[in-house]
C-alpha cells in the first residue's frame, strides 16, 4: 500500500517564511530598543550621579555672579536677572528623589528573593549590557515571547517568564540570563500546530501583527536616540565613560570662569583702603528657606549692609576655633573645613543650644548667609565673626577640606 502525496501549497509555504523572516526582523529589533532603553537610562542615572553636582554648582555661581553685579551696580534690568538665575537654582527638579525611588524598587526586589538564593552584591551599573547578555536576552525573546504562541494558558506563562528576563537584562544581569536559558531549555512549549486548516489565516494575521509591532519598535527607537540623553550618548556610544569625563572638564572650566568672575565682583565692591572687608551680595536664602528670627526681610541685599557685621579674614581664623558652618546638607558633604559645626541656615535659631560658648567664627560659601547669621548672634550678644569670602576663599587659602563621603572634597 502506498503512502499518499502530501499535498504542498506554494503559497503557504512563502506565507510560512514572510512571517519567520518579519518574525526574526521584530525580535532583533525589539532586543535592540531594550539595549538602547537600557543603556538611556543607565547613561542618564551615571550622568546624574557625576555631573548633578557640577551642575548645580554652576546654577549656584551664576546665580551668585548675577546676585554680586546687582549689587554693585543697582540697575533693575541687573536686579530683574539676578532674581531669574535665582529663581533656575530654586525651582530645579530633586532628581535625588528621582534616583532615589528607582534604587528603592530595586531594593524591594531583591530583598524578594527565595531565602536559599545568594545575597550576592551587585557590581556598579554599566552604561551598556555586555555581548554575552545581549545573546541571551535574544535567543530568550525569540523562544519565549509571549506572541509566539495564540493559547491563552501559554501565554500567560511566556509573560511571566519573559517578564523576568527584562528585568535581568535591564540589570545587566548575565549570570542570571544565562539561568533562565537554562530552564527555559528544560520547560514544555505550545505551539499552533503548522497543519491546523487555519493556519494560512493566522499566518496573515500574524504578518500584520508583526508589522505593526516592527513600526511602533521603530518609532520608541526614533524617540530614543531624540531624546536629550539619547542625543548626548550618540556623541559618543562606544566610549560614554570618555564623554562623562569631557563633559565633567567643561563644567569645571566653566564653573572656574564664574568663580573668578564673582571673586572680582566681590573684590571690587570692597570699601578701599578698609581693613576688613565685608560680603558681597550672595547671601539670599536658599528655596524656601525661612529667615533668621529678628530680621526683616529684604528684596535685594547688598554689600552695604554688611559694612558694619564684625568680619574676618580666612588667613587670620586661629587653628581649633570654633568655625560654624550655615550651609546646607548637601554643600556640607561636598567639603567643609574639619572641625567644623554643621549647623543649617535653616534650622539655627531651632539648634541655638548647640552653640559652643566663647568666640564663634560664622561661615557659608561666599559670605552672604553667614554674615546675616553673625548679625542675629551680635543683636544676642554673642561675639561673632564672618569668615569672609566663605568656603571659596577657604579653599583658594589651602586651608584644609573634607568631605562627607570620603571622596576628594571641593566647595559647593
Amino acid at each position: 500500500m502506498s503512502t499518499p502525496v502530501q499535498w504542498f501549497d506554494p503559497e503557504l509555504a512563502l506565507l510560512e517564511e514572510r512571517v519567520a523572516a518579519t518574525e526574526l526582523a521584530w525580535l532583533t529589533l525589539d532586543v535592540d530598543v531594550a539595549t538602547l532603553r537600557v543603556e538611556i537610562d543607565n547613561f542618564a542615572l551615571i550622568h546624574h550621579e557625576r555631573l548633578g553636582p557640577l551642575y548645580a554648582r554652576l546654577d549656584e555661581l551664576e546665580a551668585l555672579v548675577a546676585e554680586a553685579r546687582a549689587a554693585r551696580t543697582g540697575d533693575p534690568e541687573d536686579v530683574r536677572r539676578a532674581a531669574e538665575a535665582r529663581q533656575v537654582v530654586a525651582e530645579l527638579p530633586d532628581l535625588d528623589a528621582l534616583f532615589a525611588d528607582i534604587r528603592e524598587a530595586e531594593a524591594a526586589r531583591s530583598e524578594q528573593r527565595p531565602p536559599s538564593e545568594p545575597q550576592v552584591s551587585e557590581p556598579p551599573r554599566r552604561v551598556r549590557p555586555d555581548k554575552e547578555a545581549q545573546r541571551l536576552y535574544r535567543e530568550l525573546a525569540r523562544a519565549a515571547h509571549p506572541d509566539l504562541t495564540t493559547e491563552p494558558a501559554e501565554q500567560q506563562r511566556r509573560s511571566e517568564f519573559i517578564a523576568r528576563a527584562n528585568e535581568a537584562y535591564g540589570r545587566g544581569d548575565t549570570a542570571g540570563l544565562r539561568a533562565l536559558a537554562e530552564e527555559w531549555s528544560t520547560a514544555p512549549e505550545a505551539a499552533p500546530h503548522p497543519q491546523a486548516p487555519e493556519r494560512g489565516q493566522w499566518l496573515r494575521q500574524r504578518l500584520e501583527w508583526l508589522s505593526a509591532r516592527i513600526g511602533e519598535l521603530a518609532a520608541e527607537q526614533v524617540r530614543l536616540e531624540s531624546s536629550p540623553m539619547g542625543s548626548l550618548l550618540a556623541l559618543a556610544p562606544g566610549e560614554p565613560e570618555q564623554l562623562l569625563t569631557e563633559l565633567a572638564d567643561q563644567l569645571l572650566a566653566t564653573a572656574a570662569e564664574r568663580q573668578r568672575e564673582l571673586e572680582q565682583l566681590l573684590g571690587a565692591a570692597s570699601p578701599a583702603g578698609g581693613h576688613a572687608r565685608h560680603n558681597g551680595p550672595s547671601s539670599r536664602l536658599r528655596s524656601g528657606g525661612p529667615r533668621l528670627a529678628h530680621q526683616p526681610p529684604s528684596p535685594q541685599e547688598t554689600s552695604s549692609m554688611f559694612q558694619q557685621i564684625p568680619t574676618v579674614l580666612v588667613e587670620t581664623v586661629p587653628a581649633g576655633a570654633a568655625l560654624i558652618d550655615v550651609r546646607e546638607q548637601d554643600e556640607w558633604d561636598a567639603g567643609h573645613a574639619e572641625g567644623a559645626l554643621h549647623l543649617p541656615m535653616s534650622q539655627f535659631t531651632a539648634r541655638l543650644d548647640e552653640l559652643p560658648d566663647g568666640p564663634l567664627y560664622v561661615v557659608c560659601r561666599v559670605g552672604g548667609r553667614s554674615a546675616q547669621v553673625v548679625q542675629y548672634l551680635v543683636a544676642q550678644g554673642r561675639e561673632a565673626f564672618n569668615v569672609d569670602g566663605g568656603m571659596f576663599a577657604w579653599e583658594q587659602a589651602g586651608r584644609p577640606l573634607v568631605s562627607g563621603s570620603g571622596d576628594q572634597a571641593y566647595v559647593l
